[in-house]
């Protein structure tokens, strides 16, 4: 045993009380402080007044946080920034401000009702909200866009990471199925000027990824479609992304739509899915808490480990290459038709 370590009722403790860091995170997030403090420290005291709460209380929560590194009180009363604060920014490419909103709010609730996932294998959220979470988004407009902006500040950091580990410069076609407002598949054209791609999502969502793709610059490169993926996806491309897809649906599902890939996919052409990959045994891993996050959110969603893709990949016809490893922690899972 690590002498260094807490002894186990102390660490016990730790991991029992998490949630009062995640909510009083979620609290500075709410609230935009790390925007405040975008030009430098400023007294708790005009903190409170510019968000209209109480002083002391707010005092407490951010000398709480600077305690665990977010946040840092550079003089008594007067709090800064510090690299985990920074990114909770809502002005930044990688924000994880809405990120942080969606995951301390209705993943929150969620959350509170896990016993319900475990007890049936139904999604929690289900069962707090009375529908699925995704239709939850589009009743939502307002929550949805929220969770874009989520899905774009963190497919900004996947993204720099796939890039840099993975070479897309074969493709000259590049379809992103389910894609979002485009974060990854603009950061590969960005990088390859000779590449094409398409922007493939519900129609709703496409609709507003216009002005994401004209501030990358690569909109006139980006072509734009609607549809169901369960039901068709966009043919003639030479690789098809499946970016944070999969995990959100059971073997079933995720079936149809690598189906779909499988039909409309060129010849030689390569599907490419980027999921955390978990890995065998007691090894930790950040993927086996996103797996609870799916169990409690998505209807079969859930994170899966090498052979699980292995066997997923061929039933719907594509043979399981190699799987690469990115410094965001999510790997790209490469496979070509069987």
């Amino acid at each position: 045993m690590d002498p260094s370590a807490p002894p186990p009722p102390a660490r016990l403790l730790e991991l029992m009380t998490g949630f009062f860091v995640s909510q009083a995170v979620w609290v500075a997030a709410k609230l935009s402080i790390p925007d405040l403090l975008a030009d430098g420290p400023r007294r708790c005291d005009d903190l409170a007044a510019a968000t209209q709460t109480d002083a002391a209380s707010l005092n407490r929560v951010l000398r709480a946080l600077a305690s665990v590194g977010v946040f840092t009180e550079s003089t008594p009363g007067s709090f800064a920034l510090t690299p985990l604060a920074a990114l909770l920014r809502s002005d930044t490419p990688d924000s994880m401000r809405s990120l942080c909103l969606i995951y301390g709010d209705e993943s929150y609730h969620a959350w509170g009702d896990i016993l319900h996932s475990v007890r049936t294998g139904q999604p929690a959220f289900d069962h707090q909200f009375g529908i699925d979470v995704f239709a939850y988004f589009a009743q939502h407009p307002a929550v949805g866009q929220v969770f874009n902006e989520a899905m774009i500040g963190y497919t900004n950091q996947v993204a720099g990471a796939a890039v840099a580990a993975y070479d897309f410069s074969p493709f000259r076609s590049i379809v992103d199925v389910g894609g979002g407002h485009g974060a990854l598949l603009a950061a590969i054209l960005g990088r390859h000027a000779a590449a094409r791609g398409t922007l493939f999502d519900l129609p709703h969502v496409v609709a507003g990824a216009e002005p994401f793709l004209a501030s990358a610059g690569v909109a006139p490169r980006c072509e734009r479609i609607g549809g169901d993926f369960f039901s068709a996806v966009p043919a003639g491309g030479d690789a098809y992304l499946l970016s944070q897809i999969l995990h959100d649906w059971d073997d079933a599902r995720c079936l149809a739509i690598l189906r779909r890939c499988r039909a409309a996919i060129n010849p030689g052409g390569k599907v490419l899915v980027v999921e955390l990959v978990l890995p065998p045994g007691d090894a930790p891993s950040f993927g086996k808490w996103l797996d609870l996050q799916m169990l409690a959110m998505a209807p079969g969603g859930r994170e899966r480990t090498a052979a699980e893709y292995e066997t997923l990949l061929a039933g719907a016809g594509f043979a399981l290459g190699r799987i690469i490893p990115t410094l965001a922690g999510p790997s790209v899972v490469e496979a070509t038709p069987a």
